[in-house]
């Protein structure tokens, strides 16, 4: 099964889009199940207030795990992780037009931007390893 459609069975079962596609990224993250929907659950839908889609904000953060930027001495893991964030929200808004959760649910299907973002992370991890 490929990410995307994992993403999708996470969201089908009740999870929101953050929470879909962060864990649908664990076996890059190697975070386990249980923490990572815990941990993403209050992105979603924008975090709560219809801003950032949660889709992204889970591509994102599947995307810090793997490049982590935890020593505030290593400024290349900053700059890295802060290139990766911009290109995984530059990759929605470039589809999309908005990455903002209001803006996209007027116009497109949440299921689709939750498989989008799942692959996106997905892409950009392998990419850049």
């Amino acid at each position: 099964m490929d990410i995307g459609q994992k993403a999708l069975e996470y969201h089908a079962s009740g999870y929101n889009c953050a929470q879909s596609v962060f864990a649908a990224c664990c076996e890059y993250t190697g975070m386990d199940e249980k923490t990572a929907l815990a941990l993403s659950a209050g992105f979603g839908g924008g975090l709560r207030s219809g801003e950032i889609c949660g889709a992204v904000a889970g591509a994102v953060m599947a995307t810090d795990l793997v490049f982590p930027f935890n020593d505030a001495a290593n400024t290349e893991a900053k700059q890295k992780v802060a290139a990766i964030a911009q290109q995984c929200v530059g990759i929605a808004r470039e589809k999309y037009g908005y990455v903002r959760c209001a803006d996209l649910k007027g116009n497109i299907n949440c299921s689709e931007i939750i498989a989008f973002m799942a692959k996106t992370a997905e892409e950009v991890i392998r990419k850049t390893c």
